[in-house]
């Protein structure tokens, strides 16, 4: 059993679904196939997803998104006519799909329509059943998967059939409609390859796998012919946007093997996902950069003689929308980085205001333009002259270092430079250890 999963790029047009399915068709234990809304046909073209939003948003301000809609809706029937299939009958399932935009049903269900008529149409298209994600994968309000998903598709999928499901959303605990977060899509063909037991979990996009590096930033990038599930977590957490971060985690425990392909490239090998890998002379999977973070930092004699002051600071931290990804820790301070859309400058001067006078602080400061790099590899402890080999790149192309975390992850090791210097990092980083 091969459960596949279709990114946007892949079903952007007919031309893309017709290569989709010569892949199915190609082996038959690819029995279950998970699919994006339409992507981008070239670099200034619009996403569906995107559009969706749009539309949502429109219909917030109390106007109606029915012109708008019908760019969406010649997305769809513009392939049906590509693909010689009859577009009279999906014509009611697109107007009902915008009337109940329009009847403020929000961006959630908007935004999960693009993955709806996509699997609708493609599923049409093979001749295969469709599988609605909605109400069997339940997605609790953290965004992770409820148990109960297992057991619902367990009782609806049965062996011998065929199914084309939409990736990108389920149903929350009420029974509305939810999404994952943006590129979701892998999580719901990882969700599906653990409920079937499939044998590995094929997720297909535009490029021949995982690369070591941005392939923008480094013309001789590679592909990383294998990783472990921690290296891919690890990497996407720092930017690398090939394969979503949490899409790991419903196939950890069944040990199902994840292939990342490319479907303009079939034959290619592609990256393989797998619970441990030797480290062969190859401790490093990559580097990668994430921009938009913001640093708060707060310093105190004696911070932490106060009993529970890190899980009082961030309660309140929480209070104002602001969820750190990043911590570090001095003998009387903490520096914490969250990522700059969370909250408005209005919002963190009085979240500032008000933590340092309920805790009595010596200082708070927030300031912003701030980038994490991640080394990222199962080998990083086992090489002495890592740190070494890496504070040296930096500074021979003198690039400013903010922070160095080593130790706190047995798979990465970060890095805090500044965003303009992001790229930079990660070009010199890759030149000097890759």
């Amino acid at each position: 059993m091969i459960v596949c999963k279709f990114g946007g790029s892949s079903v952007a047009d007919a031309k893309q679904i017709q290569k989709v399915k010569s892949i199915v068709d190609a082996q038959v234990q690819r029995q279950i196939v998970i699919v994006s809304a339409p992507g981008k046909r070239s670099k200034d073209d619009e996403k569906v997803t995107d559009m969706l939003y749009a539309c949502n948003a429109l219909v917030q301000q109390g106007q109606s998104c029915r012109e708008l809609f019908k760019k969406v809706a010649q997305r769809y029937t513009n392939i049906l006519v590509d693909l010689g299939m009859d577009q009279k009958s999906f014509l009611p399932v697109l107007e009902e799909v915008r009337q109940m935009i329009d009847a403020g049903h929000g961006a959630e269900y908007a935004a999960s329509r693009g993955e709806y008529l996509s699997a609708r149409l493609v599923a049409a298209y093979f001749g295969w059943n469709f599988l609605d994600t909605d109400p069997l994968i339940v997605i609790k309000d953290d965004g992770t998967v409820h148990d109960q998903t297992y057991e619902n598709l367990k009782k609806a999928l049965h062996k011998g059939k065929k199914y084309i499901v939409p990736g990108f959303y389920g149903c929350n605990t009420e029974g509305k409609v939810k999404t994952f977060s943006r590129g979701g899509s892998d999580i719901t063909g990882a969700i599906m390859a653990r409920a079937c037991d499939a044998d590995i979990y094929e997720n297909w996009t535009d490029v021949s796998g995982v690369f070591s590096v941005d392939p923008r930033l480094v013309e001789d990038a590679k592909v990383i012919k294998t990783m472990t599930y921690r290296e891919v977590r690890e990497l996407a957490g720092v930017g690398a946007g090939v394969f979503h971060e949490e899409a790991i985690a419903p196939v950890i425990a069944s040990r199902i093997p994840i292939n990342v392909k490319n479907t303009n490239a079939p034959m290619d090998a592609g990256t393989m996902i797998v619970t441990d890998r030797p480290v062969n002379g190859q401790p490093l999977a990559g580097v990668s950069a994430k921009k938009g973070y913001s640093r708060l930092t707060l310093r105190k004699l004696m911070l932490f003689k106060g009993t529970g002051i890190r899980h009082a600071l961030l309660t309140m931290l929480h209070i104002f929308g602001v969820r750190p990804a990043f911590s570090l820790f001095g003998v009387d301070s903490i520096v914490w980085f969250f990522e700059t859309s969370q909250a408005s400058e209005s919002v963190l001067n009085a979240m500032c205001v008000r933590i340092k006078s309920e805790f009595s602080l010596d200082s708070i400061e927030v300031d912003h333009g701030h980038a994490v790099v991640g080394i990222v590899g199962v080998g990083v402890m086992q090489e002495p002259d890592l740190i070494a080999k890496s504070t040296s790149a930096l500074a021979k192309d003198g690039i400013k270092l903010n922070f160095f975390n080593y130790g706190s992850s047995d798979t990465s090791i970060l890095l805090g430079v500044d965003a303009e210097q992001a790229q930079d990092a990660v070009k010199s980083l890759y030149h000097a250890l890759f």
